[in-house]
């Protein structure tokens, strides 16, 4: 066994930390500017979401491939494509693309003629954020993130324990 391999699972429980760090950060913007009608480029501001995107997404056939003993297959289209192995190093494979995006929603339209930002019908374009909504996305991904701590450190744990046999 690789040495590489025995921090696989840290690898991939630190690309799950990172993206979900990366969107507690998002909802933490958005619920800050969830009042702010003009920014910098004009306009209302713009609710912004982290989109995460597998990478490598033969990477699991391609560890399955590898795996003694072999596993039998049901059909015998299974596991056959050319995707690649786990190969190379994978401390160096981040296993999750985290990417921000603006959410294409239009703004909210709330009537309220005294606001310096009102247009000449009273109504202000207020941002496309909903407070309920990214506390929810805020406790999934707080839940998410304690997930991967718990998985670092079990994985922690087993190397510790590995070195005292």
């Amino acid at each position: 066994m690789k040495l590489d391999q025995v921090f696989g699972g840290l690898n991939i429980s630190s690309a799950g930390l990172g993206a979900q760090r990366r969107r507690m950060n998002a909802i933490a913007e958005n619920l800050a500017n969830a009042d702010t009608t003009k920014t910098e480029k004009g306009g209302p501001y713009r609710r912004k979401i982290v989109q995460l995107k597998a990478k490598g997404v033969q990477l699991f056939a391609g560890m399955l491939r590898q795996s003694s003993p072999a596993l039998a297959k049901t059909q015998e289209g299974h596991l056959n494509g050319t995707s690649p192995g786990w190969g190379g190093n994978p401390s160096s494979m981040a296993v999750v693309n985290a990417t921000e995006a603006v959410d294409p929603t239009p703004p909210r339209m709330v009537y309220d003629p005294g606001n310096p930002d009102a247009d000449a019908n009273g109504y202000v374009a207020m941002p496309n954020v909903n407070i309920v909504t990214e506390m929810v996305n805020m406790i999934s991904a707080s839940r998410a993130f304690e997930a991967n701590v718990v998985a670092v450190n079990a994985a922690k744990n087993m190397a510790k324990d590995s070195l005292e046999i």
